[in-house]
């Protein structure tokens, strides 16, 4: 069995190749696109790969090829729940390609942002993936720039230039209001947390349709710029009760702060669903919390996946799409709201 090399006898394609009396070609092909490989060589050179040590020399790629083989995906929260979902659909895509992935989180700094596609541009990336993008001048300019495809994951009213997928966020919002409206809730508040343009468009939304129910009341608003979280979900509740002690009812921008409204409700006593709560983007927990989230479905997964697949096509050739991809939304009433009244449709 051959040993491994030491660094300074570093291990090369050719040398696998020759190891297993194979060419090189074959090699890197099992690699970069295994399924046109045979299953019984694929695993011979893998377990050959990993007997020597052989690591590819990404750089040497890069300078061979149109780019580094690496999409940047940008982020305004890597770590936010919502976000994870569409991490997992990127993820997903990418497994059955020869491209790699390299995050990089903007924390809804506008600055940060520039800086970090500024980054992935000066690496020669196959492409780069954008999520919650702010839409500063300076980052569209630099987009519009870009020797690489780039796939934007926003609110479909922004109307970006190039590839895009996503959902209305103002029109998602609107349509919870107008459910619970639908269940006889009347003093419908508002809870938000850090402002970037998704919470700004479910404000939007609220408002729009508590405006066009004739009950719109600057009193049943409570937001903070702040990151959201269960905690604030639960202080904003108390706020909120403050402001507006008829609330009835509680649109959330998000599921963690509609949690942190369903623990300080229960602790308050609160009778649910008589008094009502509503998230946003259907977590996995959402389904399952006592009683289940009335929320808001947003297909993370997809909006991920989508995306993905939207820059591998065009990087084998096909053409980009022009118009952007709206993946829709879904409403979904569960134990935390009433049943329509039918006497108010």
């Amino acid at each position: 069995m051959p040993q491994r090399r030491s660094r300074a006898a570093k291990v090369t394609l050719k040398d696998v190749a020759t190891s297993l009396g194979v060419s090189s070609i074959t090699v890197s092909r099992a690699l970069r696109e295994p399924e046109k490989v045979s299953e019984t060589l694929r695993e011979r050179i893998i377990a050959q790969v990993d007997d020597m040590g052989y690591v590819p020399d990404f750089a040497a790629r890069a300078l061979a090829s149109r780019h580094n083989g690496v999409i940047g995906v940008l982020a305004p929260a890597l770590t936010s729940h919502a976000h994870l979902g569409i991490m997992r659909g990127i993820e997903d895509r990418v497994r059955t390609s020869n491209l790699r992935i390299h995050y990089a989180n903007s924390r809804y700094d506008p600055e940060e942002e520039v800086r970090q596609i500024r980054i992935f541009l000066s690496q020669n990336p196959a492409g780069i993936l954008l999520s919650g993008l702010q839409q500063r001048e300076g980052t569209l300019e630099l987009l519009k720039a870009a020797a690489c495809p780039v796939v934007q994951i926003v609110d479909l009213h922004l109307t970006p230039s190039g590839m895009a997928v996503g959902i209305n966020h103002c029109e998602a919002a609107a349509s919870a209001v107008r459910h619970l409206l639908a269940c006889g809730y009347r003093r419908i508040g508002l809870i938000g947390g850090t402002i970037d343009v998704r919470s700004e468009r479910r404000h939007e939304g609220y408002c729009l349709a508590m405006q066009d129910a004739g009950i719109a009341d600057p009193a049943l608003i409570a937001s903070e710029e702040a990151p959201t979280s269960v905690q604030l979900g639960c202080q904003l509740l108390q706020r909120l009760r403050r402001q507006a002690p008829d609330l009835d009812c509680v649109f959330c921008q998000n599921d963690d702060l509609a949690m942190g409204v369903l623990f300080e409700a229960q602790r308050l006593g609160l009778p649910i669903p008589a008094f009502g709560i509503c998230g946003y983007n259907d977590l996995g927990f959402a389904a399952f919390s006592h009683p289940p989230l009335t929320t808001v479905r947003v297909p993370r997964f997809d909006m991920g996946y989508r995306a993905t697949d939207l820059l591998i096509r065009v990087l084998s050739g096909e053409p980009a799409p022009t118009d952007p991809i709206d993946l829709g939304f879904e409403v979904m009433p569960r134990g935390t709201t009433r049943p329509p009244d039918k006497r108010s449709a």
